[in-house]
């Protein structure tokens, strides 16, 4: 009784020195499901797409913990935010979205001041270009990008304010490595001057007669704005896979394919080209099915990068209209 007696005023003390110790150690590990750090102390970043990650991946190099929450072959457009991203999100020092309405998935996560403080929109500072109108597509039907057209990477030039922006974030979040971000992010810049002049290059071999582009879904307008091509017009209307065409839409599309005398149709390796092949063959012009529009290729290949894409992008599309 008398041990029990002077016990009773020690447990609340023996029971917060527990939780005191527990939560030092976890500190001196770090790692933990909130810490913005990994065990390697590298700081922890969320990126939306594989382009955006894709990008990170160039300017952060080994320096950071990098999760990816759209891989390669996935359409943003399709994209639900799963419980695991949730706590990436949560976890995370630095999180990195497009913007112009592409991974509006996160906006109810962002609700949070605390997550708000770590955002960056890889968009800011990009002129963000109307939706392309095609066919018979009337104006305002394209409810999920009426901020604009969110295909941003698609030109070099907007690829290095991403960079720049992705960059600044990481220096922000982990001053120590800023001389390693900026460095990187200047040679990355360089790389896309040089991809830049390559595609240029490509596009001179093509006909001026036959610049002219149709397009599975409206994901090409930075790309053919930035290289001198035509935009005839997209089987899909609008900037999203999400719409659907009608009678009215393919029977304008189709005649305009035969007034302008356009050679192919390109649609992309995650869209289903099955109303565009149809299309191709009532037209008799080519159908090209594998350009990268809202995705990467598979790790390990050329198109794993953004570079890469676009020049993959431009062989092709060079390729088929000469």
């Amino acid at each position: 009784a008398w041990g029990a007696r002077y016990m009773l005023p020690i447990i609340p003390f023996l029971l917060l020195l527990a939780i005191i110790t527990g939560a030092l150690f976890l500190a001196a590990c770090g790692g933990g499901a909130t810490d913005p750090r990994d065990s390697e102390g590298r700081i922890k970043v969320v990126a939306t797409t594989v382009q955006i990650g894709a990008l990170t991946k160039e300017v952060g190099g080994d320096k950071i913990a990098l999760t990816v929450l759209m891989g390669p072959g996935v359409d943003p457009h399709d994209y639900e935010l799963t419980a695991d991203a949730r706590k990436d999100v949560a976890a995370a020092g630095v999180i990195l979205r497009n913007g112009v309405g592409l991974d509006a998935f996160l906006d109810g996560v962002l609700k949070s001041k605390d997550n708000q403080g770590k955002l960056t929109t890889v968009s800011d500072g990009v002129a963000i270009h109307d939706v392309h109108e095609s066919a018979d597509h009337e104006e305002g039907d394209d409810h999920d990008h009426e901020d604009g057209d969110p295909h941003i990477w698609h030109n070099p030039a907007n690829v290095k304010i991403m960079v720049d922006n992705i960059a600044a974030a990481l220096v922000k979040a982990d001053e120590a490595n800023a001389d390693t971000y900026r460095a990187n992010a200047e040679t990355y810049k360089k790389t896309l001057d040089q991809t830049d002049a390559e595609i240029r290059k490509l596009i001179d071999t093509i006909p001026a007669a036959n610049r002219k582009m149709v397009t599975n879904h409206d994901a090409f307008g930075y790309f053919i704005d930035a290289y001198g091509l035509e935009f005839v017009g997209a089987v899909i209307p609008g900037a999203s896979t999400q719409s659907e065409p009608s009678a009215k839409d393919i029977a304008a599309l189709v005649e305009l394919i035969r007034t302008e005398k356009v050679k192919a149709i390109f649609s992309e390796s995650t869209v289903d080209p099955k109303v565009a092949t149809q299309i191709a063959k009532d037209t008799n012009v080519r159908i090209v099915d594998n350009l990268y529009g809202d995705s990467l290729g598979e790790p390990g290949t050329p198109e794993a990068t953004v570079h890469g894409m676009l020049l993959f992008n431009a062989r092709v599309i060079a390729e088929a209209l000469r």
